[in-house]
């Protein structure tokens, strides 16, 4: 009598990333293209900026500019994408950013470098109420976590090579006699050419997707809003926090250690590496802990690293708790995101992305600018403070709140 064949097994990678749909994955893949100009044009902004002239309260303006932009736009795109559907949310938005950053190559005039910010936080408020919603849509609950976390990484990661630039420039200079504002700029230009890609990608990627809107009549009645408002008035402690300190670190490292776009730029990149090889293990500790504590565990521990910040004398003991703080804080992004998911109703998951990012980009972009006019003052670790203080309350009431409630959807 002969042997039945045992089923073939499913491929799996390393990291379970296998499990995520094919079309999920290239449209993730997709992502890396502007993930590389975007991360240049941070150290671009935070660091080249000041080392030119432009002062930290202008750096501070354009990125709350950003914030703030996108916190108006938000919440009616969201909604429009519940409604009318996430494809073309998400093609525009994706189209609108890279012409927005290409003004940035060539002008250091403080109103059109705002109407940029304005516009380019237009076109992230777009991409951001489309993004999740278009992923968890085409993921089950098991499937989710592994999806958002192959998002994270490689948006870390390619967003790495583009902070990782400014490292080569000097070599560059000495080859070519090429001045540092032309190869700044020009590598804008080239890495920003890199996001016209993604809208083409995205096309030809959703181009057979077809999603199901419902009408008004078949829309639930009764939506329980609260957990969604819940978890954005607790994450929205966060970004009111991290908006003192986070995104002026560059701009911090430079006024405090003399650290130039050379050096902070490699920095950052390091750690954007750091943080997506450490968001592969967000899903099995999920998994082992639940995302509740998961999650908390993670903020927990970057924080005590945060605050350490404020009591090194060296750029290298900065460097080195920098880096361990983000990894440990972005492990719980991925996380958190699918958390959300999977609390709110599916009708709702285009304006829950936007009504969460809102909540935590408003108070980012009102205190970064804040943050930069302290820096601007000389008191440098003032910020760190105020930003440890908000971190705990977020991340203690978060515990509270959420501890018992589990993903269904």
């Amino acid at each position: 009598m002969a042997t039945p064949e045992p089923p073939p097994s499913t491929p799996r990678s390393r990291f379970g990333f296998s499990t995520i749909p094919r079309k999920v994955r290239w449209i993730v893949f997709s992502n890396a293209f502007g993930a590389i100009g975007f991360g240049y044009l941070i150290v671009f902004i935070t660091a080249y900026f000041p080392e030119i002239g432009v002062s930290s309260q202008v750096v501070g303006l354009l990125l709350g500019a950003v914030g703030v932009s996108m916190v108006v736009s938000a919440a009616p795109l969201g909604i429009y994408s519940d409604r009318r559907g996430r494809k073309g949310l998400l093609l525009i938005g994706s189209a609108v950013l890279p012409p927005s950053i290409l003004v940035f190559a060539f002008t250091t005039d403080v109103k059109w470098m705002v109407l940029a910010a304005l516009a380019a936080g237009v076109g992230e408020g777009a991409f951001l109420s489309s993004w999740n919603a278009i992923i968890a849509d085409q993921t089950t609950v098991e499937q989710r976590n592994v999806a958002f976390a192959l998002s994270f990484v490689l948006n870390n990661v390619f967003s790495g090579v583009g902070l990782a630039l400014p490292f080569s420039f000097p070599f560059i200079q000495g080859q070519t006699g090429l001045s540092s504002q032309t190869v700044h700029v020009a590598a804008l230009v080239i890495t920003d050419g890199l996001g016209f890609v993604m809208p083409v990608a995205f096309y030809f990627l959703l181009r057979d997707y077809r999603e199901t809107i419902r009408t008004r009549e078949a829309r639930p009645k009764g939506m329980d809003w609260k957990p969604l408002l819940k978890f954005s008035g607790i994450n929205g402690l966060i970004g009111l926090g991290a908006g003192f300190f986070i995104p002026l670190v560059p701009t911090w490292l430079f006024l405090k250690f003399a650290v130039p776009d050379t050096w902070s730029g490699p920095l950052l990149a390091l750690s954007n590496v750091t943080i997506g090889l450490a968001a592969t293990v967000s899903a099995s500790l999920a998994k082992r802990y639940g995302p509740v504590r998961a999650i908390v565990m993670a903020q927990g521990l970057s924080t005590v690293f945060m605050f350490s910040l404020a009591f090194v004398t060296n750029a290298l003991a900065a460097a080195g708790l920098y880096m361990v703080r983000a990894a440990l804080m972005n492990m719980s992004a991925p996380i958190g995101d699918s958390f959300l998911m999977g609390i709110v109703a599916p009708e709702q998951r285009g304006l829950a992305s936007a009504v969460n990012s809102i909540v935590w980009r408003l108070p980012n972009s009102v205190t970064t600018i804040f943050g930069g006019i302290l820096m601007a003052g000389g008191y440098y670790d003032i910020p760190i403070f105020l930003a440890t203080a908000f971190y705990v309350a977020s991340i203690a009431s978060f515990y509270v709140v959420f501890r018992h409630v589990r993903p269904t959807g």
